[in-house]
Parts: C-alpha cells; sequence; structure tokens
C-alpha cells in the first residue's frame, strides 16, 4: 500500500528538527519502502504492508527516539489523496496570485469543532470543508484581517490539524503517481 505521511509542526523556526535525510534512513531502516521526502516541512511518499495505525506507531516511535519529539502524524493512503485532490474547489483552479491556497487535513476532530473554536470565516477567508479536510484559501493583502490565519496555530485545534498549500498536495499527488507508473 501507498501512504501519504504528512507530519505537523517540523522545523519551524527551529522547533522540532527533523533531518529528512536521517528520517528516510530510518524510515528505510524499518522495511518501509520506495521512501520519497518532499520539502523540509515532512511530506513523505512510501510503501509498506502495515496498516496506518501500525505506521502511525512506527513513525512516532522513530520520532520520539531519534529526534525527541512527539507531534502529530497524518496518514493517508493513495486512493485518499487522489479524492482529495480531485475534489478541490473550482475556485482553486483559477490560481490568483493574490490568493493563498491551502488545505488543512483534520485528525480527531470535526470541521464542526474547529468552526466553534476559530469561529466563522471573515471576508477573506474561503471555506470549503470535506471529508478529514478544509479547503482554506484567503486573500494574501488581507490575511492579517482572516479569523483563521492566527487562530489555527493559537488555539487548541492546532494539536489536531495540519495544513499544506495546494502546490505541495500538487506536488505529493505527482510524486505518488509517478512512482505508480
Amino acid at each position: 500500500m501507498k501512504y501519504i505521511v504528512l507530519l505537523r509542526g517540523i522545523n519551524i523556526s527551529g522547533k522540532n528538527k527533523v533531518d529528512m535525510k536521517t528520517l528516510k534512513e530510518e524510515l528505510l531502516k524499518n522495511n518501509l519502502n520506495n521512501v520519497i521526502t518532499y520539502l523540509n516541512n515532512g511530506n513523505i511518499i512510501l510503501e509498506t504492508d502495515l496498516n496506518k495505525e501500525k505506521l502511525t506507531n512506527l513513525f512516532a516511535k522513530i520520532l520520539e527516539t531519534k529526534f525527541n519529539i512527539n507531534i502529530p502524524i497524518f496518514i493517508l493512503n493513495l486512493k485518499e489523496l487522489e479524492e482529495i485532490y480531485l475534489n478541490i474547489p473550482t475556485y482553486y483552479l483559477a490560481k490568483d496570485k493574490n490568493t493563498y491556497y491551502n488545505l488543512i487535513f483534520l485528525k480527531n476532530i470535526t470541521y464542526e469543532e474547529i468552526l466553534t473554536e476559530i469561529g466563522e470565516p471573515s471576508k477573506y477567508d474561503k471555506i470549503t470543508p470535506s471529508k478529514n479536510v478544509i479547503y482554506w484559501s484567503f486573500d494574501l493583502n488581507n490575511y492579517q484581517k482572516s479569523n483563521w490565519w492566527i487562530k489555527t496555530a493559537s488555539t487548541y485545534v492546532k494539536n489536531y490539524i495540519t495544513i499544506r498549500t495546494f502546490n505541495t498536495i500538487q506536488k505529493l499527488y505527482e510524486l505518488a503517481n509517478k512512482e505508480e507508473k
């Protein structure tokens, strides 16, 4: 099974440092196959016979023993990534240079719980909830006025989400499918 692993909050402002080359070596030592890392913020594509729970536990063990960190780990199989990628809202296709396009991945939290904590999106945010993901874009010129910009990182919901740009998800989708062929 091919999986896409998203690690939350690594290599940001000198916190939760994870050398991706070292992580890749550890994953290969643990019998994970065709490991690809993308960027320095915890995007990994790999193949394994392990199920999601066992793979999550393995990642948690490696991150704790090798890097001394305990962070949320988000795991999607290729079919789930494809569903997310192929169901992007049509407004993402505009690729407006003044708009920042993100995906918020959810783990053990619902859109309704996030909405209760963060509040309604501002007029500068555009939110489209879906299964285990929220498509979120905002006006770059007014991001400081976004209700969600600060609150996704400053409220308890930060422990149940990870955010990736649409460009990152697009690249992960391409890399994962390139390996399929």
